[in-house]
Protein backbone atom coordinates (compact mmCIF):
# COMPACT_ATOMS: atom_id res chain seq x y z
CA UNK A 1 0.00 0.00 0.00
CA UNK A 2 1.66 3.41 -0.98
CA UNK A 3 1.68 6.17 1.14
CA UNK A 4 -1.18 7.93 -1.01
CA UNK A 5 -3.23 5.28 -0.53
CA UNK A 6 -3.18 4.35 2.97
CA UNK A 7 -3.83 8.11 3.39
CA UNK A 8 -7.06 8.75 1.56
CA UNK A 9 -8.58 5.53 3.41
CA UNK A 10 -7.63 6.75 6.36
CA UNK A 11 -9.38 9.99 5.59
CA UNK A 12 -12.06 8.05 4.43
CA UNK A 13 -12.53 5.93 6.97
CA UNK A 14 -12.51 8.86 9.51
CA UNK A 15 -15.23 10.76 7.18
CA UNK A 16 -17.79 7.88 6.60
CA UNK A 17 -17.69 6.67 10.94
CA UNK A 18 -20.13 8.86 11.62
CA UNK A 19 -22.66 7.54 8.74
CA UNK A 20 -21.28 4.37 9.32
CA UNK A 21 -22.19 4.21 13.52
CA UNK A 22 -25.12 5.88 13.11
CA UNK A 23 -26.72 3.34 10.74
CA UNK A 24 -25.48 0.16 12.45
CA UNK A 25 -26.52 1.35 15.75
CA UNK A 26 -29.96 1.71 14.18
CA UNK A 27 -29.86 -1.82 13.21
CA UNK A 28 -28.99 -3.47 16.04
CA UNK A 29 -29.50 -0.76 19.20
CA UNK A 30 -26.35 -1.42 20.56
CA UNK A 31 -23.53 1.55 20.89
CA UNK A 32 -21.20 -1.28 21.49
CA UNK A 33 -21.90 -3.84 19.18
CA UNK A 34 -22.59 -0.84 16.66
CA UNK A 35 -18.59 0.61 17.22
CA UNK A 36 -17.08 -3.15 17.28
CA UNK A 37 -18.67 -4.43 13.55
CA UNK A 38 -17.42 -0.56 12.10
CA UNK A 39 -13.89 -1.07 13.71
CA UNK A 40 -14.36 -5.10 11.84
CA UNK A 41 -15.50 -3.78 8.99
CA UNK A 42 -12.27 -0.83 8.84
CA UNK A 43 -10.05 -3.13 9.19
CA UNK A 44 -11.78 -5.53 6.16
CA UNK A 45 -11.31 -2.15 4.36
CA UNK A 46 -7.71 -1.84 4.33
CA UNK A 47 -7.19 -5.09 3.14
CA UNK A 48 -9.48 -5.09 0.65
CA UNK A 49 -9.25 -1.28 -0.77
CA UNK A 50 -5.70 -1.49 -1.90
CA UNK A 51 -6.37 -4.67 -3.77
CA UNK A 52 -9.68 -4.38 -5.53
CA UNK A 53 -9.94 -0.72 -5.78
CA UNK A 54 -12.05 1.82 -3.33
CA UNK A 55 -15.63 1.25 -3.61
CA UNK A 56 -18.14 3.38 -5.53
CA UNK A 57 -20.30 4.33 -2.09
CA UNK A 58 -17.17 4.10 0.99
CA UNK A 59 -19.46 4.85 3.72
CA UNK A 60 -22.38 2.14 1.97
CA UNK A 61 -19.56 -0.69 1.73
CA UNK A 62 -18.47 -0.17 5.58
CA UNK A 63 -22.20 -0.52 6.54
CA UNK A 64 -22.94 -3.31 4.26
CA UNK A 65 -19.95 -5.10 5.59
CA UNK A 66 -20.19 -4.29 9.51
CA UNK A 67 -23.89 -4.99 9.45
CA UNK A 68 -22.40 -8.77 8.38
CA UNK A 69 -19.99 -8.63 10.76
CA UNK A 70 -22.81 -7.59 13.55
CA UNK A 71 -25.29 -10.21 12.64
CA UNK A 72 -22.35 -12.98 13.03
CA UNK A 73 -21.65 -11.71 16.31
CA UNK A 74 -25.70 -11.89 17.24
CA UNK A 75 -25.48 -15.47 16.00
CA UNK A 76 -22.58 -16.84 17.56
CA UNK A 77 -23.98 -14.79 20.77
CA UNK A 78 -27.15 -16.68 20.78
CA UNK A 79 -25.42 -19.84 20.07
CA UNK A 80 -28.33 -22.08 20.22
CA UNK A 81 -31.16 -19.97 20.95
CA UNK A 82 -33.27 -18.85 17.33
CA UNK A 83 -32.59 -15.53 16.07
CA UNK A 84 -35.27 -12.67 16.21
CA UNK A 85 -36.87 -12.03 12.67
CA UNK A 86 -34.27 -10.46 9.56
CA UNK A 87 -36.64 -7.16 10.28
CA UNK A 88 -35.59 -6.70 13.86
CA UNK A 89 -32.37 -5.51 12.46
CA UNK A 90 -33.06 -4.02 9.25
CA UNK A 91 -35.66 -3.89 6.52
CA UNK A 92 -34.39 -6.86 4.20
CA UNK A 93 -35.41 -4.70 1.00
CA UNK A 94 -32.23 -2.49 1.65
CA UNK A 95 -29.22 -2.34 -0.59
CA UNK A 96 -25.64 -1.73 -0.30
CA UNK A 97 -25.70 1.35 -2.89
CA UNK A 98 -28.91 2.98 -0.50
CA UNK A 99 -27.93 1.80 2.82
CA UNK A 100 -25.85 4.95 3.58
CA UNK A 101 -28.60 7.39 2.20
CA UNK A 102 -31.60 5.41 3.50
CA UNK A 103 -33.54 8.41 6.32
CA UNK A 104 -35.17 6.61 9.01
CA UNK A 105 -38.43 8.53 8.91
CA UNK A 106 -38.90 9.97 12.09
CA UNK A 107 -38.27 13.92 10.78
CA UNK A 108 -34.56 13.54 10.90
CA UNK A 109 -32.12 14.05 7.68
CA UNK A 110 -29.58 11.81 8.61
CA UNK A 111 -28.81 8.84 10.54
CA UNK A 112 -25.67 10.84 11.79
CA UNK A 113 -28.26 13.48 13.63
CA UNK A 114 -30.44 10.72 15.13
CA UNK A 115 -27.35 9.69 17.07
CA UNK A 116 -25.95 13.02 17.94
CA UNK A 117 -29.59 13.25 19.29
CA UNK A 118 -29.24 10.03 21.31
CA UNK A 119 -25.92 10.75 22.68
CA UNK A 120 -27.45 14.14 23.79
CA UNK A 121 -30.43 12.56 25.32
CA UNK A 122 -31.42 14.67 28.39
CA UNK A 123 -31.46 11.81 30.97
CA UNK A 124 -27.23 11.99 30.32
CA UNK A 125 -25.45 14.59 32.15
CA UNK A 126 -24.14 17.58 29.67
CA UNK A 127 -20.52 16.76 30.03
CA UNK A 128 -20.88 13.14 29.55
CA UNK A 129 -23.67 13.94 26.15
CA UNK A 130 -20.88 15.58 24.26
CA UNK A 131 -18.16 13.67 25.05
CA UNK A 132 -20.10 10.60 24.09
CA UNK A 133 -20.89 12.14 21.05
CA UNK A 134 -17.19 13.24 20.20
CA UNK A 135 -16.27 9.93 21.05
CA UNK A 136 -18.83 7.90 19.01
CA UNK A 137 -19.72 10.33 16.46
CA UNK A 138 -16.91 11.63 15.20
CA UNK A 139 -14.44 9.29 16.62
CA UNK A 140 -11.92 11.44 18.83
CA UNK A 141 -9.57 9.52 21.57
CA UNK A 142 -10.37 9.74 24.76
CA UNK A 143 -6.93 12.03 24.78
CA UNK A 144 -7.98 14.54 22.50
CA UNK A 145 -11.56 15.29 24.38
CA UNK A 146 -9.52 15.55 27.76
CA UNK A 147 -8.18 17.95 25.87
CA UNK A 148 -10.94 20.08 24.68
CA UNK A 149 -12.30 19.80 28.21
CA UNK A 150 -9.12 20.68 29.81
CA UNK A 151 -9.76 17.75 32.47
CA UNK A 152 -7.39 14.54 32.99
CA UNK A 153 -7.99 11.47 30.79
CA UNK A 154 -8.99 9.24 33.21
CA UNK A 155 -11.93 11.50 34.24
CA UNK A 156 -12.67 12.01 30.31
CA UNK A 157 -12.79 7.78 30.05
CA UNK A 158 -15.08 7.45 33.12
CA UNK A 159 -16.78 10.12 31.65
CA UNK A 160 -17.38 8.11 28.06
CA UNK A 161 -17.51 4.45 29.93
CA UNK A 162 -20.64 5.89 32.32
CA UNK A 163 -22.24 7.21 29.07
CA UNK A 164 -21.96 4.48 27.16
CA UNK A 165 -23.32 2.15 30.09
CA UNK A 166 -26.85 4.14 30.36
CA UNK A 167 -26.86 4.43 26.71
CA UNK A 168 -26.69 0.41 26.91
CA UNK A 169 -29.24 -0.24 29.39
CA UNK A 170 -32.10 0.62 26.72
CA UNK A 171 -31.02 -2.44 25.06
CA UNK A 172 -33.34 -3.99 27.43
CA UNK A 173 -35.91 -2.40 28.16
CA UNK A 174 -34.57 -0.80 31.30
CA UNK A 175 -34.80 2.62 32.54
CA UNK A 176 -31.46 3.63 30.30
CA UNK A 177 -32.13 6.61 27.21
CA UNK A 178 -34.03 5.32 24.70
CA UNK A 179 -33.75 4.62 21.02
CA UNK A 180 -37.00 5.90 19.80
CA UNK A 181 -36.68 9.35 17.98
CA UNK A 182 -37.84 12.23 19.86
CA UNK A 183 -40.88 14.36 19.36
CA UNK A 184 -40.62 17.90 18.27
CA UNK A 185 -40.23 19.37 21.89
CA UNK A 186 -37.83 17.07 23.46
CA UNK A 187 -35.95 18.10 19.99
CA UNK A 188 -35.61 21.34 20.82
CA UNK A 189 -35.01 20.83 24.28
CA UNK A 190 -31.93 18.58 23.06
CA UNK A 191 -30.51 21.29 20.57
CA UNK A 192 -28.28 23.28 22.77
CA UNK A 193 -26.44 19.92 23.55
CA UNK A 194 -25.77 19.06 20.38
CA UNK A 195 -25.01 22.60 19.20
CA UNK A 196 -22.37 22.55 21.77
CA UNK A 197 -20.99 18.84 20.50
CA UNK A 198 -20.68 20.39 16.93
CA UNK A 199 -19.01 23.43 17.69
CA UNK A 200 -16.43 21.04 19.73
CA UNK A 201 -15.63 18.71 17.00
CA UNK A 202 -15.44 22.30 14.93
CA UNK A 203 -12.38 23.58 17.40
CA UNK A 204 -10.87 20.01 17.54
CA UNK A 205 -9.91 20.47 14.02
CA UNK A 206 -9.45 24.54 14.00
CA UNK A 207 -7.09 24.11 17.01
CA UNK A 208 -4.75 21.55 14.92
CA UNK A 209 -1.33 23.23 14.23
CA UNK A 210 0.99 22.99 11.67
CA UNK A 211 1.74 19.58 10.04
CA UNK A 212 -1.28 18.29 11.50
CA UNK A 213 -3.39 20.75 10.39
CA UNK A 214 -4.56 19.32 6.99
CA UNK A 215 -4.74 15.89 8.66
CA UNK A 216 -7.69 17.09 11.16
CA UNK A 217 -9.20 19.79 9.00
CA UNK A 218 -12.29 17.24 7.85
CA UNK A 219 -13.58 17.69 11.24
CA UNK A 220 -14.24 21.62 10.58
CA UNK A 221 -15.70 20.16 7.76
CA UNK A 222 -17.82 17.19 9.15
CA UNK A 223 -18.94 19.87 11.88
CA UNK A 224 -20.06 22.16 9.16
CA UNK A 225 -22.04 19.40 7.42
CA UNK A 226 -23.58 18.69 10.59
CA UNK A 227 -24.35 22.40 11.23
CA UNK A 228 -26.40 22.68 8.12
CA UNK A 229 -28.24 19.58 8.27
CA UNK A 230 -29.30 20.87 11.96
CA UNK A 231 -30.13 24.13 10.10
CA UNK A 232 -32.39 22.28 7.75
CA UNK A 233 -33.95 20.64 10.41
CA UNK A 234 -34.26 23.97 12.30
CA UNK A 235 -34.79 26.66 9.24
CA UNK A 236 -35.84 29.57 12.03
CA UNK A 237 -33.56 28.81 14.70
CA UNK A 238 -31.26 31.69 15.10
CA UNK A 239 -28.97 30.43 16.88
CA UNK A 240 -28.48 27.72 14.70
CA UNK A 241 -28.39 29.89 11.85
CA UNK A 242 -25.12 31.81 13.98
CA UNK A 243 -23.37 28.46 14.67
CA UNK A 244 -23.12 27.70 11.00
CA UNK A 245 -21.67 31.36 10.60
CA UNK A 246 -19.23 31.34 13.44
CA UNK A 247 -17.66 28.22 11.94
CA UNK A 248 -17.60 28.81 7.92
CA UNK A 249 -16.34 32.69 9.16
CA UNK A 250 -13.39 31.08 10.89
CA UNK A 251 -12.51 28.28 8.24
CA UNK A 252 -12.70 30.72 5.64
CA UNK A 253 -9.33 31.69 7.27
CA UNK A 254 -8.05 28.15 7.30
CA UNK A 255 -5.53 28.74 4.80
CA UNK A 256 -3.52 31.44 5.61
CA UNK A 257 -3.44 30.22 9.62
CA UNK A 258 -0.05 28.30 9.15
CA UNK A 259 3.12 28.58 6.73
CA UNK A 260 4.66 26.21 4.21
CA UNK A 261 6.82 25.13 7.15
CA UNK A 262 3.85 24.94 9.86
CA UNK A 263 4.77 27.90 11.63
CA UNK A 264 1.40 29.67 13.05
CA UNK A 265 0.78 33.24 11.03
CA UNK A 266 -0.87 35.72 13.81
CA UNK A 267 -4.35 37.32 12.40
CA UNK A 268 -3.25 40.70 11.35
CA UNK A 269 -0.06 39.03 9.10
CA UNK A 270 -2.07 36.71 7.99
CA UNK A 271 -2.74 37.38 3.53
CA UNK A 272 -6.49 38.37 3.29
CA UNK A 273 -6.69 38.36 -0.39
CA UNK A 274 -6.68 34.48 0.32
CA UNK A 275 -9.75 33.98 2.55
CA UNK A 276 -12.32 32.03 1.54
CA UNK A 277 -14.50 35.25 0.07
CA UNK A 278 -17.87 32.88 -0.76
CA UNK A 279 -17.70 31.24 2.80
CA UNK A 280 -17.02 34.21 4.60
CA UNK A 281 -20.06 35.61 2.39
CA UNK A 282 -22.04 32.60 3.21
CA UNK A 283 -21.19 33.07 6.75
CA UNK A 284 -22.14 36.67 6.66
CA UNK A 285 -25.71 36.14 4.99
CA UNK A 286 -26.50 33.34 7.67
CA UNK A 287 -25.59 36.14 10.50
CA UNK A 288 -27.48 38.90 9.28
CA UNK A 289 -30.75 36.40 8.28
CA UNK A 290 -29.99 35.28 12.36
CA UNK A 291 -29.89 38.97 14.20
CA UNK A 292 -33.19 39.91 11.85
CA UNK A 293 -34.97 37.04 14.63
CA UNK A 294 -33.94 39.53 17.22
CA UNK A 295 -33.51 36.29 20.18
CA UNK A 296 -29.48 37.14 20.34
CA UNK A 297 -27.01 34.23 21.64
CA UNK A 298 -23.80 33.39 21.71
CA UNK A 299 -23.29 31.89 18.94
CA UNK A 300 -24.84 34.82 17.22
CA UNK A 301 -22.13 37.01 19.08
CA UNK A 302 -19.22 35.03 18.27
CA UNK A 303 -20.25 34.93 14.75
CA UNK A 304 -20.64 38.72 14.95
CA UNK A 305 -17.00 39.17 16.20
CA UNK A 306 -15.53 37.18 13.60
CA UNK A 307 -17.77 38.60 10.88
CA UNK A 308 -15.90 42.36 11.64
CA UNK A 309 -12.54 40.58 11.46
CA UNK A 310 -14.12 39.14 8.18
CA UNK A 311 -15.17 42.53 7.09
CA UNK A 312 -11.68 44.61 7.72
CA UNK A 313 -9.52 44.75 4.30
CA UNK A 314 -6.03 45.54 6.70
CA UNK A 315 -5.68 44.78 10.45
CA UNK A 316 -6.04 49.17 11.38
CA UNK A 317 -9.34 48.59 9.50
CA UNK A 318 -10.34 45.84 12.24
CA UNK A 319 -13.57 47.91 14.84
CA UNK A 320 -11.86 46.86 17.82
CA UNK A 321 -14.87 48.84 19.72
CA UNK A 322 -17.24 46.89 18.47
CA UNK A 323 -15.59 43.99 19.28
CA UNK A 324 -14.93 44.68 22.68
CA UNK A 325 -18.31 45.38 23.04
CA UNK A 326 -19.24 41.99 21.81
CA UNK A 327 -17.18 40.27 24.17
CA UNK A 328 -18.53 42.33 26.92
CA UNK A 329 -21.86 41.17 26.19
CA UNK A 330 -20.20 37.90 25.27
CA UNK A 331 -19.29 37.48 29.46
CA UNK A 332 -22.69 38.33 30.55
CA UNK A 333 -24.45 35.88 28.65
CA UNK A 334 -21.86 33.25 28.75
CA UNK A 335 -19.25 33.60 31.74
CA UNK A 336 -15.74 32.34 31.26
CA UNK A 337 -12.73 33.09 31.97
CA UNK A 338 -11.53 32.35 28.08
CA UNK A 339 -13.94 35.19 27.18
CA UNK A 340 -12.33 37.31 29.49
CA UNK A 341 -9.53 36.53 27.98
CA UNK A 342 -9.99 37.40 24.31
CA UNK A 343 -11.56 40.29 25.40
CA UNK A 344 -8.26 41.47 26.96
CA UNK A 345 -6.77 41.52 22.95
CA UNK A 346 -9.44 43.95 21.80
CA UNK A 347 -8.61 45.79 25.60
CA UNK A 348 -4.84 45.68 24.46
CA UNK A 349 -5.54 47.28 20.99
CA UNK A 350 -8.17 50.08 22.75
CA UNK A 351 -6.45 50.71 25.84
CA UNK A 352 -3.28 49.64 25.83
CA UNK A 353 -1.34 46.85 27.33
CA UNK A 354 -1.60 47.90 30.81
CA UNK A 355 -5.18 48.08 31.03
CA UNK A 356 -5.06 44.21 29.14
CA UNK A 357 -2.49 42.75 32.06
CA UNK A 358 -4.88 44.02 34.68
CA UNK A 359 -7.92 42.29 32.73
CA UNK A 360 -5.56 39.66 32.49
CA UNK A 361 -3.82 38.64 35.88
CA UNK A 362 -6.71 37.35 38.14
CA UNK A 363 -7.67 34.90 35.58
CA UNK A 364 -4.16 33.06 36.65
CA UNK A 365 -5.81 30.49 39.26
CA UNK A 366 -8.69 29.33 36.56
CA UNK A 367 -6.01 29.34 33.58
CA UNK A 368 -3.03 28.37 34.82
CA UNK A 369 -2.97 25.35 32.66
CA UNK A 370 -3.96 26.99 29.22
CA UNK A 371 -1.21 27.70 27.04
CA UNK A 372 -3.07 31.06 25.65
CA UNK A 373 -3.09 32.47 28.78
CA UNK A 374 0.35 32.57 29.46
CA UNK A 375 1.27 33.77 25.75
CA UNK A 376 -0.58 36.24 26.24
CA UNK A 377 0.25 37.44 29.31
CA UNK A 378 4.21 37.08 27.93
CA UNK A 379 2.88 39.05 25.49
CA UNK A 380 1.32 42.01 27.44
CA UNK A 381 4.34 42.42 29.70
CA UNK A 382 6.93 42.12 26.56
CA UNK A 383 5.01 45.20 25.35
CA UNK A 384 5.50 46.87 28.79
CA UNK A 385 9.02 46.06 28.84
CA UNK A 386 8.91 43.45 31.77
CA UNK A 387 11.51 41.22 29.87
CA UNK A 388 12.27 38.85 33.20
CA UNK A 389 8.55 38.30 33.52
CA UNK A 390 7.67 38.00 30.36
CA UNK A 391 10.60 35.34 30.00
CA UNK A 392 8.68 33.18 32.71
CA UNK A 393 5.38 33.19 31.03
CA UNK A 394 6.59 31.95 27.63
CA UNK A 395 8.30 29.11 29.33
CA UNK A 396 5.40 28.38 30.82
CA UNK A 397 3.68 28.65 27.69
CA UNK A 398 6.07 26.60 26.26
CA UNK A 399 5.51 23.62 28.59
CA UNK A 400 1.78 23.39 28.12
CA UNK A 401 1.89 24.10 24.10
CA UNK A 402 -0.05 21.07 22.10
CA UNK A 403 1.96 21.52 18.73
CA UNK A 404 5.27 22.00 17.84
CA UNK A 405 4.14 25.26 16.10
CA UNK A 406 2.73 26.43 19.22
CA UNK A 407 5.92 25.90 21.13
CA UNK A 408 8.14 27.09 17.83
CA UNK A 409 5.84 30.77 18.33
CA UNK A 410 6.66 30.88 21.72
CA UNK A 411 10.36 30.30 21.23
CA UNK A 412 10.27 33.36 18.79
CA UNK A 413 9.28 35.51 21.12
CA UNK A 414 12.10 34.50 23.64
CA UNK A 415 14.74 34.66 20.73
CA UNK A 416 13.07 38.38 20.26
CA UNK A 417 13.53 39.02 24.40
CA UNK A 418 17.09 37.64 23.86
CA UNK A 419 18.30 39.88 20.81
CA UNK A 420 16.63 42.72 23.10
CA UNK A 421 18.95 42.06 25.99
Amino acid sequence: MTSEEAHWIGSTLTAARPQAVAALLRYFRDLDLAEEAFQEACLRALKSWPQNGPPRDPAAWLIFVGRNVALDAVRRQAKQTELPPEEAFSDTEDTEAVLAERMDGAHYRDDVLRLLFICCHPDLPATQQIALALRIVSGLSVKQIARAFLVSEAAMEQRVTRAKARIAKAQSGGSGVPFEAPGAVERSERLGAVAAMIYLVFNEGYSAAGDTSAAREPLCEEAIRLARLLLRLFPAEPEIMGLTALMLLQHARAGTRFDKDGAVILLDDQDRGRWNGPMIAEGIALLDKAIRHHRPGPYQVQAAISALHARAATPEDTDWGEIDLLYATLEIMQPSPVITLNRAVAVSKLRGAEAALTMVEPLGDRLSGYFHYHGLRGALLMQLGRTGEARESFLTAIGLATSAAEAAHIRAHLDGLKREA
